[in-house]
């Protein structure tokens, strides 16, 4: 490598860099406008023939804002009006009735010396007036933060609402010009497109589908047997679904504990047995069929694909860890099958001058 090509590979990997800072704040909702694009293209193809590709990416767009963000805007509401109905209920909290109730219980009916009830009570007192004073005062902090990240979030939408825009509307040039640009052959491109979109498929549908259907039913029992902000607990299972082996029954299993400890017995055997029967059943069988098998991907691979994606990425790496790793995996598969057409061949030897006679 001379000096000039030196010099012209260090301007690219400082501007990629540059670059790179720039579109790192936003990642997430960049690679959210690209898949919801690669979700939404093949429709945009029958349709931009018919109505026009403008008029065709701003109705895709609007589909997808209403189908796709809109819920995302509704969690993080449910979230926050649940955090601060905690919060009010926290700091409604009557600690001296709470102390009077175990007092009663304590001298009363356990016949507890009175003596030693003071000197505990005024213990318990202190302690639980801390502990309400640091909820409280946890709860209030975790509000500021969700506010700042509200409104990093409304950036971030209208950032994603413009992208698939143009994702949809410029997409087929943006393929292009990644192929002009990637030095690899004709037929290893369409191999790796190809693969890249079978994993895709596989692991976004199937994961969506586990994850949409087992919450939705998970949200059924727990209207049924009457458990508070049902809404937000469906939202958490469907969260919490996506995650293989740890599932609704994450959810579902302590509001069994919940009803017993209320005394609702008869709905605690109802949510127990519909747990059982119905929700580790769609668990176990729709996940083994529609993900396991669907996307090729490894269970634990899947786990390290959540977890590691919305600690990178937020609450879109639900979707966009696994995804991601499939296309990795995608391109090794590709790679390791056209090895010897992507390594250039070595220079045959050349060839030795016959003896003479």
């Amino acid at each position: 490598m001379d000096v000039r090509t030196g010099f012209f590979a260090l301007i690219v990997v400082a501007l990629g860099a540059v670059g790179f800072l720039i579109v790192a704040p936003f990642l997430q909702f960049v690679l959210a406008a690209a898949l919801l694009a690669f979700l939404l293209y093949p429709l945009h193809e029958r349709l931009a023939p018919r109505f026009g590709p403008r008029v065709s990416a701003g109705a895709l767009t609007a589909f997808a804002f209403v189908a796709a963000i809109v819920p995302i805007v509704v969690f993080s509401l449910v979230i926050l009006s649940t955090a601060i109905e905690y919060l009010e209920r926290v700091e409604g909290a009557d600690v001296e009735a709470v102390i009077d109730s175990v007092r009663g219980v304590l001298v009363h009916d356990l016949g507890v010396d009175p003596t030693a009830v003071d000197e505990l009570e005024a213990v318990v007192a202190d302690e639980l007036e801390a502990v309400f004073a640091t909820a409280a005062e946890t709860v209030l902090g975790e509000i500021v933060g969700l506010v700042n990240t509200m409104i990093h979030t409304s950036f971030g939408l209208m950032l994603l609402v413009f992208l698939l825009y143009y994702f949809l509307l410029d997409g087929d040039r943006f393929v292009e010009w990644a192929r002009q640009i990637t030095p690899l052959t004709g037929d290893v491109q369409d191999e790796l497109f190809e693969e890249i979109r079978v994993v895709t498929w596989a692991v976004l549908g199937s994961h969506m589908l586990v994850a949409v259907v087992e919450g939705v039913l998970g949200g059924i029992g727990l209207y049924v047997v009457g458990i508070s902000n049902v809404a937000f607990w469906t939202v958490v299972m469907i969260v919490v679904s996506i995650l293989p082996v740890i599932g609704v029954w994450l959810v579902w299993a302590p509001a069994v504990g919940y009803l017993l400890a209320t005394g609702d017995v008869l709905g605690a055997a109802f949510l127990l047995a519909y747990g059982v029967a119905v929700l580790s059943v769609v668990d176990n069988y729709l996940r083994a069929i529609a993900v396991d098998r669907g996307s090729g991907l490894h269970p634990a691979v899947v786990l390290v694909g959540v977890l590691g994606g919305i600690y990178l990425l937020g609450v879109l790496g639900l979707f966009l860890g696994p995804i991601l790793l499939a296309v990795f995996k995608a391109s090794l598969t590709v790679f390791s099958r056209n090895w010897n057409d992507i390594e250039p061949p070595e220079p045959a030897e050349p060839a030795s001058a016959p003896r003479a006679e």
